[in-house]
């Protein structure tokens, strides 16, 4: 991996759909990179610090939120002297997105009064009274062709269908939901999943002219549904909960097919690979240090203590750290966090946060554990590869963490005091963002050949 210099960033950062960018938040200023030169192509100046960023589909625009006026910016690449910008007046701005077109700008007031769309083509807007949540609750079809907006009304949730190209109402009807969390369209667009808030267990499949297709319920009286994820593929659909379990259910019954547990304790005859973290002191000889040009150049683990970190195979039987949360406290740190597909439908990695440091990969092909990753620190982030099987960890230190079908490894980051506190992918897998709290660097990551292989000592 080569890595890039470290630059100053203040706030979000995102690639540009198509790759070739990279949008850049530093106080009010937005800097736009080129991914491969990582020149400086445009410079924008907004009227007040950025606070949220985000790329047209087509990416010849972009928009900054400045939610502390509140505001929102559009600025065009290929036309540097446009500009858009959009003020709700009273009523206040709290998030901003666009529509699939890239010609419309979907925002949220605050306190959840209204949605509206702006035109970029024209001075024309559309409202939807009461959405439900600001940031949530707003899905479009993966062609592009309609949006499903959650709106409450006299304490009643209700899906409504808008037409992305006239902006009409096509169709609104009540959802059999106490408190509607989020909603999210399957990926042919045939259906229309829905999850009830963490009081009331219940997942929700509908059609888009309002049929309850399927209603999934796992248990009562508990805390429930955290975390869903349709599968890139559309076959499968991930439910994260939080008595500690994933259950996947399939697209044609919506039965549950998969029901996987993250329990503190790994025995046999689990034959899965253990990997963990560990640190390896250098045996290092003093008279050849002068003839060594990595020692000469700086080498990074020389300076942090004469350590590398590496992965060490673990067998099992292995207790994994746990960490009960308090029963007196709202938002217990439990259930699954954090949840992610690779790009194939074949991996799912989760977290549970009550065992924050460690990183569970299934396998979906096979309905079996593959492999437990167990860091020394909670895992911030987790992200695969768009192209291939490859997943990219980070956990606040100066180290990546990778793992293949084929192993896992450890990459140092050749930066001092760089410690790397989240990460994206590129679309096109060739580029990786690192963020630090006030830097951010890239690596240019090679194309993974099919046959390669990497040992836990790389």
């Amino acid at each position: 991996m080569e890595f890039t210099e470290a630059y100053k960033q203040t706030g979000p950062c995102c690639f540009s759909p198509n790759a070739r960018y990279i949008a850049v938040a530093v106080d009010y200023r937005l800097v736009i990179r080129d991914t491969l030169s990582f020149k400086v192509v445009q410079l924008f100046s907004c009227l007040d610090k950025i606070s949220y960023i985000e790329w047209a589909i087509d990416s010849e625009y972009i928009l900054c939120g400045l939610y502390k006026r509140p505001m929102i910016q559009a600025w065009s690449l290929a036309q540097p002297e446009w500009t858009c910008k959009i003020d709700e007046g009273p009523a206040g701005i709290a998030y901003a997105r666009w529509s699939p077109d890239s010609r419309h700008i979907l925002t949220t007031s605050d306190f959840q009064l209204r949605l509206t769309v702006w035109s970029l083509l024209n001075t024309a807007c559309v409202h939807v009274q009461w959405p439900k949540h600001p940031s949530k609750g707003v899905s479009f079809t993966k062609d592009g062709k309609f949006a499903a907006i959650c709106t409450r009304r006299d304490c009643k949730d209700y899906i409504n269908l808008l037409s992305c190209h006239t902006w009409e109402i096509m169709g609104v009807f009540a959802v059999d939901t106490l408190d509607l969390s989020d909603t999210e369209w399957s990926p042919d667009d045939s259906a229309i999943v829905i999850w009830d808030s963490p009081l009331e267990y219940k997942v929700l499949i509908y059609s888009p002219d309002g049929r309850c297709l399927y209603k999934y319920q796992a248990y009562e009286s508990g805390l429930g549904v955290k975390s869903v994820s349709w599968s890139p593929c559309g076959q499968f659909l991930a439910v994260g909960s939080y008595d500690q379990m994933l259950r996947v259910l399939n697209h044609l019954t919506w039965k549950t097919f998969a029901e996987f547990m993250h329990l503190s304790t790994v025995r046999a005859p689990c034959c899965t690979a253990v990997f963990k973290e560990v640190d390896e002191p250098l045996l290092l000889d003093m008279s050849e240090l002068c003839l060594s040009d990595d020692f000469a150049q700086g080498n990074d683990d020389a300076s942090e203590g004469h350590f590398r970190v590496r992965y060490e195979v673990t067998e099992v039987p292995i207790s994994l750290p746990f960490q009960k949360p308090p029963a007196d406290k709202p938002n217990p740190k439990q259930g699954i966090g954090l949840m992610s597909w690779s790009s194939d439908s074949q991996y799912i990695c989760t977290r549970n946060d009550s065992m924050p440091s460690i990183l569970w990969i299934w396998d979906i092909r096979h309905l079996e554990l593959a492999t437990i990753l167990v860091q020394k620190d909670p895992i911030r982030a987790a992200v695969w590869d768009p192209t291939c099987t490859r997943l990219v960890v980070c956990t606040g230190s100066s180290h990546l963490y990778m793992w293949t079908p084929a192993g896992a490894y450890c990459v140092s980051i050749p930066l001092p005091q760089f410690s790397i506190v989240d990460l994206k992918w590129n679309s096109d897998g060739s580029c990786l963002f690192l963020k630090d709290k006030e830097s951010f660097c890239c690596a240019a990551v090679a194309v993974l050949p099919e046959s390669s292989e990497y040992s836990s000592d790389d």
